[in-house]
């Protein structure tokens, strides 16, 4: 399908403003616009994990959904959203719903209630084949808890159960590649993107999963004001930054087939990309050039591994 901004921006709002999200926050605008990705004719089920986005967007009797949502706990999102489709699929065949009626049923969570939490709820549902897509705001760290570090926090990021000092260079270990697990699966459709430009990559991504038959998964890089620690106007800029260093490279697997959905055209080092960032700061300091050597080197390796399997 064609990608026309104005086209987009033209459809009804199906995540309302005025909920309570950060400025500047990459969950809001994941939520948004994921529903855009919807044709108009389509309803949908949000099943959303405990996180940021839900105690936000959802405080009874306030909501900024359209859509039917649910609260789900914090690990079983994708066991919710499995029973979801089926049901659905019962009440169909029962007469309980029109045949006709396209229904949707999409997963959100952050990384906490995705890579860690949920990871075997959504493994689950992937394995058994149910006809959903799961969104991942990857926020790099259990944000709403207090900054805790999650696999998803980046090698030398600080966060309070991982705070840089005298004997410490924020966290140790690397980030969990979660897409390539969820890829193991053997799933129709999965991929990484992001905010940048136009919303093109996005668009396409969400798109191309929430109508791909089966378990499809976006994992979407969302940056947080607090936890990344950034001014709220630099927003589109550190996305940008993490595209342009390979940091979260763009791609998508369709089918088993590996495609580079954008390529820089002048990988920028890796340290553009940490800069921008306070929880990075103390990578910068007199004695600690080496984290940021080693972060360049994990980040390498984890590009030409990517290029070998999509050329």
């Amino acid at each position: 399908m064609g990608y026309n901004l104005k086209q987009e921006l033209a459809k009804p709002e199906r995540f309302a403003s005025g909920h309570r999200l950060c400025a500047g926050c990459g969950a809001g605008v994941t939520a948004r616009a994921m529903l855009r990705a919807l044709d108009p004719d389509e309803k949908a089920v949000i099943c959303n994990a405990t996180s940021c986005l839900e105690v936000s967007s959802f405080l009874y009797p306030f909501t900024a959904w359209d859509d039917s949502y649910i609260h789900v706990a914090f690990e079983n999102t994708s066991a919710v959203a499995g029973g979801v489709e089926t049901a659905i699929k019962v009440l169909k065949k029962r007469g309980k719903i029109s045949p006709d009626d396209k229904i949707k049923v999409l997963a959100i969570g952050g990384d906490g209630g995705t890579y860690d939490i949920g990871l075997q709820s959504l493994s689950g549902a992937m394995e058994r084949g149910h006809d959903y897509t799961y969104f991942c705001y990857d926020n790099e760290a259990y944000m709403n808890t207090g900054i805790q570090r999650s696999s998803s926090t980046p090698r030398f990021a600080n966060a309070t159960t991982t705070p840089s000092g005298t004997c410490s260079t924020g966290k140790v270990q690397n980030k969990k590649d979660l897409t390539q697990v969820i890829v193991s699966h053997g799933i129709p459709y999965a991929a990484q993107t992001t905010f940048i430009g136009n919303m093109k990559d996005f668009h396409e991504k969400a798109y191309k999963a929430i109508h791909t038959e089966g378990p499809a998964f976006v994992n979407v890089l969302s940056p947080c004001p607090r936890g990344w620690q950034y001014d709220a106007s630099d927003f589109a800029k550190i996305c940008k930054m993490a595209v342009e260093t390979c940091v979260w490279p763009l791609y998508e697997v369709e089918n088993g087939v590996w495609k580079l959905t954008y390529e820089p055209k002048q990988k920028l080092p890796v340290e553009e990309f940490m800069r921008l960032q306070g929880r990075f700061k103390h990578c910068f300091k007199p004695g600690n050039e080496w984290t940021i050597e080693e972060a360049q080197k994990y980040v390498d390796k984890k590009w030409e591994e990517l290029l070998a399997k999509c050329r």
